[in-house]
């Protein structure tokens, strides 16, 4: 009788390539690469942060809020007459643009047809992009030549040109975003075009679009170049809307820091340091308010 011999069965072997293990490997390539890039982007915004928190800390004190500046030789002053002219000519700028930012997309979104609506979005685009020297060079032509005189009302009216694409791109996108089935059903109980928008629309974007004005006040608060051609830096306090002298953290951080006295250069970091605390809480909220769908 023949030995019947048994053969161990040879593992079998899946040629067949799996799909998915190359795209997990995709995928946990590029989450490590997006995660290395946001960690380089967020480096030097908290090495910004932390350097002037820093410098500016050492000054930070009550009478930095409440006193004016310091003259040459003095180690005691503050920077309150800055932070005031800083809301006088920012309340300018938001005066002219709020109002015409937000008609404007109203006017887009609601009233106008797309051919109408394209170049005035493209426009609009254009001057999100101008550099805001630009914006302080046609103010001075506009009102500083024509007046006479430098005054806050000139230098309000050069950051209201910086705020007005924010505030319109802002404000348009906000009322697309509303559903059109809101429209229809506010015209189809007997509703106008104009009590749609004001009454439906118009409540339901609110969040988003006091989003896009506090994120353009931060912008104007921040700016420099335009007020160099409209207003002449003063250590006193603001003399009203169209006095030629006009105190502004900005000028006084920019005056301050290219000074050879190393206590003004200190004052320029404390005025850095509050700009940048001012900007940051007007972001915050922002953001406060778009969570915040129901008022």
């Amino acid at each position: 009788m023949a030995d019947i011999t048994t053969k161990k069965s040879e593992p079998i072997i899946n040629l067949k390539r799996n799909p998915k293990r190359p795209r997990e490997i995709f995928n946990k390539v590029m989450t490590g690469l997006s995660g290395t890039c946001i960690i380089i982007t967020l480096v030097p915004l908290f090495a910004v942060l932390i350097y002037v928190f820093i410098k500016g800390l050492a000054r930070i004190n009550l009478d930095l809020f409440t006193k004016l500046p310091p003259a040459a030789g003095q180690d005691t002053g503050g920077i309150a007459n800055a932070i005031l002219g800083t809301i006088i000519v920012v309340a300018i700028a938001s005066l002219i643009a709020i109002p015409f930012g937000i008609l404007t997309a109203i006017y887009l979104s609601e009233f106008s047809d797309e051919e109408t609506a394209r170049p005035i979005r493209f426009a609009t685009n254009v001057l999100s992009g101008v550099p805001s020297i630009i914006a302080g060079v046609f103010a001075y032509s506009l009102l500083v030549l024509s007046m006479g005189k430098f005054s806050a009302f000139a230098g309000g009216a050069a950051l209201s040109v910086l705020m007005l694409p924010t505030i319109i791109k802002a404000t348009d996108e906000a009322l697309q975003i509303v559903p059109r089935d809101i429209r229809a059903a506010s015209l189809g109980v007997g509703a106008s075009n104009y009590q749609t928008v004001l009454q439906i629309v118009l409540p339901a974007a609110f969040p988003s679009i006091v989003t896009g004005i506090t994120l353009a006040i931060a912008r104007a608060a921040g700016e420099t170049a335009p007020l160099l051609f409209t207003v002449v830096y003063s250590n006193n306090w603001p003399r009203g809307p169209f006095a030629p002298t006009l105190p502004s953290l900005a000028y006084l951080v920019y005056e301050f820091a290219r000074s050879f006295d190393l206590v003004l250069q200190e004052f320029a970091w404390a005025g850095s340091l509050v700009l940048v605390a001012l900007v940051l809480i007007t972001s915050i909220f922002s953001r406060w308010v778009a969570s915040h769908k129901q008022f």
